[in-house]
């Protein structure tokens, strides 16, 4: 199956480049309709901040087209940076300024803030939990856990009164932020629950133009969500099986299995051919149960030259505004 890895590519009028953990950004700060960014979300995967070794085929592809159709869907909340899919790995959209926080808001018990509370802990980024709570267990409201946005290496948590004490970001702005993740997440709280499914957490990174502050990167995604069935849920919950996930918990799962947590020394385990069409296809099985809509390959021809061709095709277009 064909796979992006990585690209380097040279479009005419590009004035930079940036590769993150799965995404290659291109930017065009010369664009006469506005500062343009071009996102190609590359099959890369990553986990607990590190990328793992090996692309999983069509994961971009998902990442991209499910967080297209999210930003649709949420536009009437807040602006959000995208203007264009001009192909099914790529994003076209306005270069904003990124605020240097992401906005984590969790529903339920689970993941890091499960481990957490596991071992005792109490107080997640300024947040305090109450006793009793189990894993995967309702929060009595969400709660926004926010973190560093981390280059290389790990974001890390922080809280609130941090956040704005540091000025990362000030204080009304941090309010607008807040209200703004928080009106998101109870609109894919909904999204999720008519698909027959429980968004636990996501997360949600924002920039600004001017004074506007638009919604930016991916949203609602299985990169950056975790989702429970709601089929079993109050069940698992009361004899404390694990829940069923449509996220990608279960590769960190595997690898925390496999003496892998992105520390110091460790090793990532090898992954096989037959896991790596298990991870294709769970990302094939979120976007089509998240979405409601049937995914459809891009076929086995050259992945790289086709983005490169869409790309050129696209700012070839007479006109392109923001």
């Amino acid at each position: 199956m064909p796979a992006i890895q990585e690209t380097h590519f040279s479009f005419p009028g590009q004035t930079g480049y940036y590769k993150g953990k799965v995404r290659d950004v291109y930017s065009f700060a010369n664009n006469p309709g506005g500062p343009l960014l071009v996102m190609i979300a590359s099959d890369r995967i990553s986990a607990f901040d590190v990328v793992l070794p090996r692309p999983i085929p069509y994961k971009g592809q998902v990442l991209n087209q499910t967080a297209a159709h999210f930003l649709a869907a949420t536009a009437d909340i807040v602006p959000n940076w995208l203007i264009d899919v001009p192909d099914p790995n790529v994003s076209v959209g306005l270069a904003c300024e990124p605020y240097p926080v992401e906005m984590v808001v969790r529903g339920y018990l689970a993941g890091h803030a499960w481990r957490t509370y596991r071992d005792g802990g109490r107080e997640l980024c300024g947040v305090s939990l109450p006793d009793g709570l189990r894993e995967s267990e309702k929060l009595p409201q969400p709660i926004i856990t926010p973190t560093t946005k981390a280059h290389e290496g790990h974001d890390e948590d922080i809280s609130r009164d941090a956040i704005i004490a540091s000025g990362l970001v000030n204080e009304a702005e941090y309010i607008q932020l807040e209200a703004y993740a928080l009106a998101l997440f109870a609109r894919g709280s909904q999204m999720a629950l008519d698909r027959g499914l429980i968004l636990v957490d996501t997360k949600y990174e924002f920039g600004r133009i001017g004074d506007t502050i638009y919604l930016i990167d991916e949203v609602h995604t299985p990169d950056s969500s975790r989702y429970f069935y709601v089929g079993g849920y109050a069940e698992r919950l009361q004899s404390g099986e694990a829940q069923k996930q449509l996220s990608k918990e279960f590769v960190r799962e595997w690898l925390i299995a496999n003496n892998f947590q992105g520390k110091d020394g460790q090793t990532i385990p090898p992954m096989g051919d037959e896991w790596i069409n298990q991870i294709s296809a769970r990302y094939i099985e979120l976007y089509e149960t998240v979405t409601g809509q049937t995914f459809t390959s891009t076929g086995e021809g050259d992945a790289n030259a086709r983005v490169e061709e869409a790309i050129l095709a696209y700012l070839n277009k007479p006109v392109r505004t923001t």
